[in-house]
């Protein structure tokens, strides 16, 4: 799915790509939680004909991070999204960014290295799988409440996910949520609160 060009698209802007866009795409849907907003008044990178001549995209945003505030949250998004640096910004192939050579190499908050997007995805896939799959669970049980969920359906995502761990299918996920405690005992649509009074 990283690798898809509708994805990488839709994290681009549309002269380049976002390595920060692309990697606050992977948080918020595969491995949560999503980082905080950024701080207001915080300057764009610049978008002339100078501004490669001031380095390749990946010089001018260490830069533009050396802002303490953009830091602790570009830490995060940042190395997920210079993974995926060799597809442009439509999900074409490319070596060079301009004239300068593509560097898709990155080391996670947690401290796996890797060089490109196979090895950042062998990473997702092995590493922070649980974080990969909690994060599905969540999107999935919001869904299927039709609400966000509150501090009160930890016990469920819980127990869906100790469900999946025994059964790494994707039906058994969608089994337990359907059997979870939220989902089952949600109201419907049609909900009419009774009239106590006339009692």
């Amino acid at each position: 799915m990283l690798t898809h060009a509708g994805v990488l698209t839709v994290t681009s802007d549309p002269t380049r790509t976002s390595p920060v866009k692309r990697g606050k795409w992977v948080l918020d849907n595969l491995l949560g939680p999503s980082p905080p907003p950024s701080p207001p008044n915080v300057p764009e990178l610049e978008e002339n004909d100078k501004a490669e001549l001031t380095g390749s995209l990946r010089a001018r945003m260490e830069k533009h991070r050396d802002v303490p505030g953009c830091a602790s949250c570009h830490r995060l998004m940042d190395p997920l999204g210079f993974g995926l640096e060799h597809f442009g910004p439509l999900g074409a192939w490319r070596d060079k960014d301009g004239s300068h050579p593509i560097e898709a190499n990155g080391q996670l908050i947690s401290g796996q290295q890797f060089e490109g997007s196979d090895e950042l995805i062998a990473i997702l896939d092995t590493e922070k799988r649980d974080l990969f799959y909690k994060c599905l669970a969540r999107k999935l049980l919001t869904y299927a409440l039709g609400r966000g969920l509150k501090y009160y359906d930890r016990c469920a995502i819980d127990e869906i996910l100790g469900k999946v761990e025994k059964d790494n299918r994707f039906n058994t996920l969608v089994m337990a949520i359907v059997e979870s405690v939220p989902f089952q005992k949600r109201r419907g649509d049609g909900y009419v609160k009774p009239d106590r009074s006339k009692r």
